[in-house]
């Protein structure tokens, strides 16, 4: 299995498949073919269909300020993601160089055909499974597993991590206002936090961990400096649950970080079994997917064994198992913003539940990743970053009228 760092990396949002993907493959191909001064790029399936809500054009346009065509086929799928596209670059005086095809997976992370089934195993283990057998045997925690195999550097990466984290928490809650593109979606983060501290009980709780979830979504949509947790759609729901147990238990910077290498594990085992990718599998992998990375975290922080941050971490996906991802005019906005909120709320109750429990539970996290994978596959591509299906499609419905 590979490193949590392919999970948890700071980059510029709205979308870690649709403008942090096709930047870093325009990088890997720029690097490849240094002749190249213009560019032909054909983007496939949904990162065509989606591109402009997800500002794919507008991304590749800056990272390469030369002679750039793009094309778009929404209706043409590679053979091995639905996210593709491919490079024709030419020389100075129009000579054909080379041409490339890159795969942006999820996350950020591109692939080619020749590295696509490669992988850089850092962990010995690849099922949640071996992970607990090996901690239950060695009495170790699974933050403790992480250090060992990715070795103590892991901890300077992860402060970096956590600052960005907490960064986009503070500036999503002072900055106001409408966020770009044709929704006109006015941000919401600082009404929900100016709200939740002026109440009690179950409204202060939650409207806390609702504003710092929007306050971070909202940033994202913007385009603004976040961390993939595991991408930018759903990048609000571990800092938001973070940050609200740093402030509520005083917590000291370590403890964060323990909890923040926890959830990259979870990240990496559903990576590494399944996808965080939402054109291949819908919402479940990444809304889903950061649920159960947010409650292991929360799990561990409030005390829990690892059986128990397995069941929180469980029950994050499971209970997001077939949800569709249904973009409204393909921007990260609707429902995405919302359900990031929605989502690290769940997180919390997923941790509460299980800390309630012995650990002991029916369905397994292996078995709901493998759930969720085929759960995927049987998705109508619609219903997978296309905006073709779902709200995206009442959306367009609605306007109409």
């Amino acid at each position: 299995m590979e490193s949590i760092k392919l999970i948890l990396k700071i980059g510029y949002g709205p979308s870690s498949s649709h403008t942090m993907g096709p930047v870093e493959a325009l990088r890997l191909f720029l690097r490849d073919f240094p002749d190249v001064v213009s560019l032909k790029v054909t983007l496939f399936g949904s990162l065509a269909a989606t591109g402009k809500g997800h500002l794919t054009k507008e991304a590749l346009k800056k990272a390469f300020n030369s002679d750039l065509e793009i094309i778009e086929k929404p209706d043409v799928y590679m053979p091995l993601h639905p996210n593709a596209l491919k490079f024709e670059g030419f020389d100075r005086i129009g000579n054909f160089v080379a041409e490339k095809v890159y795969y942006s997976v999820g996350g950020g992370i591109v692939k080619t055909e020749d590295d696509f089934y490669k992988k850089n195993d850092v962990y010995p283990s690849s099922t949640m499974e071996e992970v607990l057998d090996w901690c239950e045997s060695n009495g170790r925690s699974l933050w403790e597993f992480v250090e060992i195999n990715e070795g103590i550097e892991i901890w300077d990466y992860l402060k970096e991590i956590w600052k960005v984290m907490e960064d986009s928490i503070s500036r999503g809650l002072k900055n106001e206002g409408v966020l770009p593109g044709e929704l006109h979606l006015p941000r919401k983060a600082w009404s929900y936090y100016i709200k939740a501290i002026n109440s009690k009980n179950i409204n202060y709780t939650k409207g806390k961990i609702f504003s710092y979830a929007l306050a971070v979504a909202e940033e994202n949509a913007a385009g603004g400096l976040i961390v993939t947790a595991p991408t930018c759609g759903s990048s609000g729901v571990v800092p938001a649950v973070l940050f609200f147990l740093k402030e509520e238990y005083n917590l000291p910077e370590e403890k964060i970080l323990r909890a923040l290498a926890t959830a990259g594990l979870i990240g990496a085992l559903v990576r590494e079994n399944a996808s965080i990718s939402g054109a291949e599998v819908g919402c479940q992998g990444e809304i889903g997917v950061a649920c159960a990375m947010a409650a292991a975290a929360a799990t561990q922080i409030l005390g829990g064994t690892i059986f128990q941050i397995e069941y929180a971490a469980e029950m994050g996906i499971e209970h997001h198992l077939g949800l569709t991802c249904d973009p409204v005019l393909g921007y990260v906005q609707i429902p995405c913003i919302e359900r990031n909120a929605v989502a690290a709320v769940r997180a919390l109750e997923c941790a509460v539940y299980a800390l309630l429990s012995d650990g002991r539970h029916m369905i397994s996290f292996d078995s709901v990743l493998k759930t969720m994978m085929e759960t995927g596959k049987d998705l109508p591509s619609a219903y997978k970053e296309t905006a073709r299906g779902g709200l995206a499609l009442h959306w367009r419905d609605k306007k109409k009228k």
